[in-house]
């Protein structure tokens, strides 16, 4: 029954980012640039990856599906954001607010799940370095790379699930730029409790995996930089983990407060503010993180230029 009175629901109505109405075209502008970069930044790192034999090894490996998931969560949000900055109906019928859920609960989980993957490589090849090679094989990468996306899903499927069960009666006002479970419990008729209860424990045990597998791979690695009396070695370790913590310090802090802190049952622009940052900022800022400092990657780039020039 739960479910036959949701589907009945025609749509919701995104409320959008908080902005004076003098600030729309700018505010346009911006996110579209930002998402114009976030394509071609990513795309391209992707194809150079692709194209460079040299870059076929784990690190890469893993900073390419990034990429790739970087991509598509700025698709699922970015265009509808657009356009519901430039246009006055801002409404988002049902199945496409399940959808857009979906696969940013998805593209979340996978970033999770690929940047302790990455944190793990740098570990081993760090701390390492002669068993490498055995460690670090392409069957393993494999297996981390289907396990991530396997656990996205489930984890996706889990909350998409238990939305269903939720009855919205009394509003259809979203207040957030896209479709998102804690925003929707706050304006649902039925009691949320236990989907916040499934929030708090998936999530958090996500997070909270995923974290400590980042610490703890790093700290090892720092033990082992400050053992090397090789100043160039340790300047290089260095700089290539400094980079990786630095987009897990970012990417962490606002999903840590989004989904772990106590549940509000009031509506927050904060929620929408710290989002902006996992779901648009950090998919523009990854590709020039990982890359920028990266010599090789760098090389790589310069070489594609120079055969297509």
């Amino acid at each position: 029954m739960a479910m036959k009175n949701a589907t009945l629901l025609t749509g919701f109505f995104l409320t959008g980012l908080p902005y004076q109405p003098e600030w729309q075209i700018l505010l346009f502008l911006l996110f579209l640039t930002v998402y114009l970069i976030t394509m071609v930044g990513n795309l391209g790192l992707i194809t150079l990856i692709r194209n460079d034999s040299h870059l076929h090894i784990p690190m890469y490996f893993f900073l390419g599906n990034l990429a790739f998931v970087d991509t598509w969560l700025s698709s699922t949000v970015t265009p509808k954001m657009l356009v519901n900055i430039i246009h006055k109906d801002k409404m988002i019928t049902f199945s496409e607010c399940m959808i857009q859920f979906f696969c940013l609960a998805i593209c979340v989980t996978v970033e999770c799940f690929l940047l302790a993957a990455m944190a793990y490589d740098r570990y081993v090849a760090i701390c390492k370095p002669l068993l490498y090679p055995v460690i670090m094989t392409n069957r393993l990468c494999f297996q981390l790379l289907v396990l991530s996306f396997v656990g996205g899903f489930l984890h996706a499927l889990i909350h998409e699930s238990f939305l269903f069960r939720l009855i919205f009666c009394n509003s259809n006002i979203i207040h957030h730029f896209y479709c998102d479970v804690l925003p929707l419990f706050k304006i649902s008729c039925t009691d949320p409790t236990l989907n916040y209860l499934l929030v708090f424990i998936f999530s958090g045990s996500i997070q909270v995996f995923s974290i400590m597998t980042i610490l703890l791979s790093y700290t090892f690695v720092l033990f082992t930089i400050l053992q090397k009396k090789s100043e160039k070695g340790a300047s290089k370790a260095f700089s290539t983990c400094g980079a990786h913590l630095f987009s897990v310090s970012l990417y962490y802090a606002p999903l840590l407060f989004m989904y772990v802190h106590p549940a509000s049952s009031e509506a927050n622009d904060w929620d929408m503010i710290f989002s902006l940052f996992y779901t648009v900022i950090m998919p523009v800022l990854n590709p020039f993180i990982y890359s920028l400092r990266n010599k090789q990657v760098i090389n790589s780039l310069r070489m594609e230029l120079k055969t297509h020039t």
